[in-house]
């Protein structure tokens, strides 16, 4: 039995108070108990009592139905949060008089009779809400947020967004003047990017620096001077630089630290600066559900695995983002059940190296990583341990599961395409027959300097095998111009790579050395800026020469195109939207039957899969006319005629 508590007891009430409390709830009471003095502690307790209140709220203890021995234990834990769990712990593990089981935990309501002379009726109140949820708490602060580079840091607002609402910051600001914390996700990728990033910064600390005369004259409409986080790439590459930057920024937080944002930002209210940008061997965030930026959208990006392995030698990623780890299959399959529910039709999966997603969470027995298969003629510096479940078994389960969602995945390294993932593609009709191949050059002297692990002519062989396989295959791809001593020889090589391959689509950058990576500690960045430019515009122009094939391939078919939007050049007249390759295609927007519902013929919209039999291309997107709405299903169940392919030799 729990011992009877008396007024001359007061640690057991605090004792249980925080038992009862949730950990979001920790400051609240603090306050209460500091207005009302319901609880006049002993003076040898004072000092427990500090700590046990001091405790940041993200990481109390939080109960649950659970024993606490039964939950994973956080992997670095603060001196006071130590503290409050072994106390907490040995509390809740008290035996039952007579026997082994646990015992009920009592109420907080057991405990007030008992402080009803020293407890003001407001203070009852206040103590009572502990126990709301944490919808109920008042908001914290206005966010605004912004972000730069790949989907990936997309899909990490949303994990930050959906953090800081379960933390009390529920309101987001449409523009930084009227925000009280300013996110801004950063990339390091290219420099381009992180300049941008510098001058978006120089702005906010003008708001936080004249944030009263702003406020004076309209400009800003925040009610106190906003706080600035650098989220993201940047912040791991740059910490030390950026939080020098007098005073212009706040927290640095690292893509692994987004769960300490909250406790950071409290350390920012206490006068220091908020940094955490510890890599981590095992963050995926997969319990976390993301807050959907994007609302009342179709189309919805799932991040499936973190990090890279690769160390190539141009690439900042595996700084900047750790090794690889695998969300387990169920949570993804969740996940995209809540967005199914949401009216999501389209899925894009997302990885720095997608295709080698390995889930080791939930298989019994793993098999040994020497029976990892890459694609023919391609190697990797990083070998694998263990083998759980492929890329090729997640997309599988994905598109059975959703026969009427399609899905789509980026971005992949060529290594990491074995025969049983592409025969999924070929199968699975909801899995976009879309294959993004980054070949980053098309000299195999430069790639063997950049460490990509194969060939000029393995590339080569491994679009034909795809091509093989999957005849109405799209590709896209990306390039590096002027990457460290290559040569004009190497620039032709990737010239005609690309026009043998023949691509739907392709990024293509200028190279620019990033710090840390291999190529800045060994190699010399010795190609001018301006052979860069003139090699750049020599391979869009390459480019767009093969890539317009593709589209007029495509005159002639009927494509499911699944409606996004109106078309920006005709909004009232003309919708668009993509098919299974990618390709935009646009059409006039009159009533067609809807296969769905006996052949009622209406307007197409949003969301809406209709068969376009295309009649014109630009080259660069597709135009058509609408035949029918339909289903995903319905669609691919009919006999249709063969695919097209865009085959230019290779």
């Amino acid at each position: 039995m729990y011992r009877q508590t008396s007024p001359n007891k007061p640690l057991s009430i605090l004792f249980c108070i925080l038992t009862m409390a949730s950990s979001s709830s920790l400051y609240s009471l603090s306050s209460v108990l500091n207005q009302h003095h319901c609880i006049n502690l002993p003076k040898q307790c004072s000092i427990l009592t500090l700590r046990l209140f001091s405790l940041n709220t993200s990481r109390s203890l939080s109960i649950s139905n659970t024993p606490i021995f039964a939950r994973r234990r956080a992997s670095a834990r603060s001196s006071a949060s130590a503290l409050s769990h072994t106390i907490s712990r040995s509390f809740l593990l008290s035996p039952v008089s007579g026997g082994s089981r646990f015992s009920e935990i009592p109420t907080l309501h057991q405990f007030m009779p008992k402080a009803t002379a020293t407890v003001t009726d407001s203070a009852v109140s206040h103590l009572q809400l502990l126990s709301n949820t944490e919808s109920d708490v008042l908001p914290k602060g206005r966010i605004y947020h912004e972000t730069y580079g790949c989907q990936m840091n997309v899909n990490d607002m949303e994990i930050v967004l959906s953090i800081m609402k379960n933390a009390g910051y529920s309101e987001v600001a449409e523009v930084p003047e009227s925000a009280e914390i300013i996110f801004i996700n950063t990339c390091a990728i290219r420099d381009n990017a992180e300049q941008k990033v510098w001058q978006r910064l120089n702005y906010f600390w003008f708001l936080k620096r004249q944030w009263k005369s702003n406020v004076a004259t309209g400009r800003s409409q925040s009610l106190h001077p906003p706080k600035v986080v650098v989220l993201g790439c940047m912040a791991e590459r740059l910490k030390d630089k950026i939080l020098d930057s007098d005073k212009m920024v706040d927290v640095v937080c690292g893509p692994d630290a987004y769960r300490d944002l909250p406790r950071l930002l409290e350390e920012v209210d206490s006068g220091q600066k908020g940094i955490n940008t510890l890599l981590s061997l095992e963050e995926t965030y997969a319990d976390i559900n993301p807050v959907r930026i994007s609302k009342n959208s179709i189309s919805a990006f799932v991040s499936v695995m973190r990090g890279c392995n690769n160390m190539c030698s141009f690439c900042i990623v595996p700084f900047t983002r750790g090794r690889e780890r695998s969300r387990p299959v169920e949570s993804i399959v969740r996940e995209v059940a809540e967005l199914w529910k949401e009216g999501v039709k389209e899925v894009t999966l997302l990885g720095q190296n997608v295709n080698s997603y390995n889930d080791t969470s939930g298989v019994e027995e793993v098999e040994s990583g020497g029976n990892w298969k890459y694609s023919d003629g391609f190697s990797s510096r990083c070998k694998v341990k263990n083998m759980g479940l492929r890329f090729a078994d997640l997309l599988d389960t994905l598109a059975t599961e959703f026969p009427d969602m399609r899905f789509r995945y980026t971005s992949p390294h060529p290594k990491d395409f074995p025969d049983e993932l592409l025969y999924v593609m070929r199968d699975r009709y909801n899995v976009c027959k879309s294959i993004h191949l980054p070949a980053q050059s098309g000299s195999s002297t430069v790639l063997e300097s950049m460490r990509r692990g194969y060939t000029r002519e393995a590339y080569l062989d491994l679009v034909k095998h795809i091509r093989t396989i999957i005849p109405d295959i799209g590709i896209s791809s990306d390039f590096i111009c002027g990457f460290c001593g290559e040569t004009e020889e190497d620039h032709e090589d990737t010239l005609c790579l690309v026009t043998a391959v023949g691509y739907d689509m392709a990024y293509m950058f200028a190279y620019s050395m990033r710090e840390k990576t291999h190529a800045h500690r060994n190699y010399a960045d010795d190609v001018p800026d301006d052979v860069k430019q003139r090699r750049l515009t020599e391979l869009i122009a390459a480019f767009r020469e093969s890539t317009g094939q593709c589209f007029d391939a495509q005159v002639g078919s009927v494509q499911l195109v699944l409606v996004e939007g109106p078309n920006k050049r005709a909004p009232d007249t003309e919708l668009t939207g993509k098919s299974d390759r990618g390709h935009r295609v646009s059409f006039a927007i009159l009533p067609v039957p809807d296969r769905s519902d006996n052949g009622v013929k209406r307007n197409p919209k949003v969301g809406d899969f209709v068969e376009v039999h295309i009649l014109k291309s630009t080259r660069a997107s597709l135009h058509g006319q609408a035949q029918a709405i339909t289903t995903l299903s319905s669609f691919h169940a009919d006999t249709r005629g063969e695919p097209l392919a865009c085959l230019n030799g290779a």
